[in-house]
């Protein structure tokens, strides 16, 4: 598999609409397509589809059905090692465990600014959008 993406996508897992909907925004403004799922469930549904153009998964930790955020996040770093993975919560912390090395977490709230710098550190040049290259 080539390890570069011309235009990358990103798939925001929230069962907030409001908060997926801002996510989705951010993620645009750092130049991904984006991708949507309401829970841990469907996200595995996306990946299974779309996964050879997905370079981002950015999910919320707390949501319905049989996988939170913590457990989505390890079956993609099992699955897919080539997606790079954000967690977000405003309620939860991740302690020992919880996540793979590698898997980046933010706390709720956070501003565009905060997870483009994210990104910006975490992915590697050739699957970055060209807004975060700059």
């Amino acid at each position: 598999m080539n390890s570069t993406i011309s235009v990358p996508y990103a798939l925001a897992v929230d069962d907030d609409g409001l908060i997926r909907m801002n996510v989705l925004d951010i993620l645009e403004d750092a130049g991904f397509r984006t991708l949507e799922a309401e829970n841990g469930d469907r996200a595995i549904a996306v990946l299974e589809q779309h996964q050879a153009s997905i370079a981002l998964l950015f999910t919320d930790v707390q949501m319905p059905g049989s996988r939170d955020g913590f457990a989505l996040a390890k079956e993609v770093f099992r699955r897919w090692p080539h997606i790079a993975v954000v967690v977000a919560s405003g309620h939860v912390r991740p302690t020992t465990g919880d996540l793979p090395d590698g898997v980046h977490f933010l706390a709720k709230p956070f501003s565009a600014e905060t997870v483009h710098d994210h990104l910006r550190a975490m992915l590697p040049d050739g699957r970055k959008p060209d807004p975060l290259k700059a």
